[in-house]
């Protein structure tokens, strides 16, 4: 009986026991799983990046509609066109303040004679002599005293030849197509001397002057004495002071070799026009009875051999 009731009064502590450990146990693993969620899936909740979804394409233009070619019919036919075809009024009206002007264009002013007019070869040739001659002529009339010397930049000539024929004054104004301006210039004779080595490379009027071609076939000055009117030479006189006709162009050019010419002691515009010197110059030959001839007339001297050719293509 003892050993029974002692089972008795203790099975109930024993249960409780049981129960207690059970529970405790349960928790102790609710726990280390809760635990264990912690630490393993923090990481991946913080490393979590949201990527945006992808750009919706834009849907590509739709091709326009274009409507059927429609057929049509050409007919073409050839017509002559002369005096036979009736004018046009409104046209006419429209071209009669310019019908004048371009008529004046085939209006003859001279004939060449000998041979055409060329810029070739030093001084821009028998065509730069042409011109420079008809400056220093024109200034002389102008001026009522000689010219000494005159003045042209062969890059200002718009032409490489003249025919020989009829000269019309289309031919001038193809040649010199600037509204250039003559103006004559009071230099002494240093100055003059300093021009000649500028100008062996220009046209020139009044001058001889002994060149060579250098190596870039370049006119190179050797010496330069001027001519009088009877073609003589005459030395330069430093102290004298001399009257010489350019154009405004190279006057107004501020640096490069003719700012020479700022160092003038006077200016003076003889308000002509290279264009209309030149054709005023032609006519009043003309009426003298003489025809305009291509000159070559040893202005310029050529000392060595001859500047050097372009090679062919091979």
């Amino acid at each position: 009986m003892r050993g029974a009731t002692y089972y008795a009064s203790s099975s109930p502590r024993s249960i409780a026991f049981s129960k207690g450990f059970v529970f405790s146990v349960i928790t102790l693993r609710v726990l280390l799983l809760v635990f264990a969620l912690a630490v393993f899936a923090a990481p991946s909740f913080a490393q979590t990046v949201i990527e945006p979804c992808p750009a919706t394409p834009s849907p590509s233009p739709a091709k326009p509609v274009l409507p059927p070619p429609v057929k049509t019919g050409v007919r073409a036919k050839q017509s002559t066109i002369d005096a036979s075809v009736p004018g046009d009024a409104a046209v006419e009206k429209m071209l009669a303040p310019y019908t004048e002007k371009v008529r004046e264009l085939s209006v003859v002013v001279g004939k060449l004679e000998g041979g055409p007019l060329k810029k070739d070869g030093a001084g821009a040739g028998s065509l730069g002599n042409f011109v420079t001659d008809g400056m220093r002529a024109q200034a002389k009339a102008k001026l009522g005293k000689p010219i000494t010397l005159a003045i042209m930049n062969a890059g200002g000539l718009r032409k490489t030849e003249i025919a020989a024929g009829e000269l019309r004054a289309s031919d001038i104004f193809e040649l010199l197509p600037f509204e250039n301006a003559l103006v004559a210039l009071e230099v002494n004779g240093t100055q003059l001397a300093k021009l000649l080595q500028v100008v062996a490379r220009d046209a020139q009027s009044g001058a001889r002057i002994q060149f060579k071609w250098n190596d870039q076939n370049r006119a190179e000055f050797l010496s330069g004495k001027l001519l009088d009117e009877s073609g003589q030479e005459q030395e330069i006189d430093p102290n004298k002071t001399y009257t010489i006709v350019t154009i405004d162009y190279l006057l107004n050019l501020n640096s490069g070799a003719y700012a020479l010419l700022h160092e003038a002691t006077s200016k003076t515009p003889l308000n002509l026009t290279l264009r209309q010197s030149i054709m005023d110059y032609v006519k009043a030959e003309t009426a003298a009875g003489r025809n305009i001839q291509p000159r070559l007339d040893g202005r310029y001297v050529q000392v060595g051999p001859d500047r050097k050719r372009a090679e062919d293509p091979k």
